[in-house]
């Protein structure tokens, strides 16, 4: 049997054994939780925030979504009214080079019911590297009470429109408006059912080949007569692609083409012409003097145009004056008597008579 001494020394290596091993695996547990272990060298950063948003005292901080050191304290201090709540991070040295001057420290929140931390961000940040003991700018994150704002505008501006559909709904169910007449109202769906059998019995009708539409659906020769227009189509669509007959030539022959490049640059260079006042046309565009020409000459006729209208003249008489006109009627009657009467006895106007003295 053991004596009492023996048993004192066992229960005090045991002791010493379960010390041991809670220190080594406190240890473990250090170097593993990313914070880069006991003996790593770390730097202090400074962010004032406004709020604490529920940071607290060994929350990590994060640089990018990374792991890179833990808070190290989170209190209230006074001398910066806007933003009294300071936060004291230590860093893993090893990221000081991916954090500058201007490098904003934001309080972030793990989805929504999860706890805060701190992210730094440097996407944007062009200043030097930051040093030891430092002060970061605090970035802008929507809090949880923002979120909680906006959560309950949300939720209020749904129960508007519940609201608002229910009392759409009471007044259907009361046959309210046209959506509650077509519903409820007898007569609007008899009047639904009527035209829901004429359409049936047109569909019918379709379907028995009676009418326009049905023979279009039913009647082949009508079928015949659309694959032989096709048929035609393609035919005469191949006869293009041949060159063959005038619409063909106009498409495939090059002359033609060429024909009417030339005529366009023949038109061009004859409108330039004319724009350039050389020939005729180009004159009669271009030149004033003899612009004012025809102006002048068109004043005259129009002149004599209201002269001819005023009767004034012969030639205004020949058209206004009556008696002119009758006489020269009567002298074409006599005219006429006389060819007449030349005609039935020419020997009494056309004798000629010779005397001899």
């Amino acid at each position: 049997m053991p004596s009492q001494k023996q048993l004192r020394w066992s229960e005090l290596k045991v002791g010493i054994t379960v010390i041991l091993g809670s220190v080594t695996l406190a240890l473990l547990v250090f170097l593993i939780s990313g914070t880069g272990g006991l003996f790593t060298s770390k730097i202090t950063l400074i962010t004032y925030f406004d709020n604490a948003e529920g940071i607290r005292t060994g929350q990590p901080v994060d640089l990018q979504g990374v792991a890179i050191g833990n808070v190290k304290s989170v209190k209230v201090v006074s001398g910066k009214p806007l933003s009294p709540v300071q936060v004291v991070m230590r860093v893993n040295k090893d990221f000081q080079q991916f954090i500058h001057e201007d490098s904003k420290a934001t309080i972030e929140t793990a989805g929504v019911l999860g706890e805060s931390f701190v992210d730094i961000d440097s996407k944007d940040a062009k200043k030097p590297i930051i040093k030891d003991g430092a002060e970061l700018p605090p970035g802008n994150a929507p809090g949880i009470q923002d979120v909680v704002r906006t959560s309950q505008t949300s939720l209020q501006n749904v129960d508007i429109l519940v609201k608002r559909a229910d009392s759409i709904l009471a007044e259907i169910q009361n046959g309210n408006g046209s959506l509650g007449k077509v519903i409820y109202d007898p007569a609007m769906i008899n009047k639904i059912n009527a035209i829901l059998n004429q359409v049936q019995a047109l569909l019918n009708d379709v379907s028995n080949g009676k009418g326009t539409i049905g023979k279009f659906f039913s009647d082949d020769s009508l079928y015949r007569k659309a694959d032989s227009l096709v048929t035609k189509a393609d035919a005469m669509v191949d006869e293009i692609n041949k060159g063959h007959g005038s619409l063909g030539k106009l498409v495939k022959d090059d002359a033609l083409y060429n024909n009417a490049t030339q005529a366009i640059a023949t038109a061009n260079k004859l409108l330039a012409d004319l724009n350039a006042g050389r020939g005729a046309a180009g004159k009669l565009l271009k030149d004033e003097e003899l612009s004012r020409k025809l102006q002048n000459i068109i004043e005259k006729l129009s002149s004599i145009s209201d002269r001819l209208e005023a009767g004034e003249g012969s030639a205004g008489k020949l058209f206004k004056d009556p008696s002119l006109y009758n006489n020269t009627d009567q002298m074409l009657i006599e005219t006429r008597n006389l060819v007449k009467a030349i005609r039935e006895n020419p020997k009494k106007y056309l004798t000629i008579r010779f005397r001899v003295f």
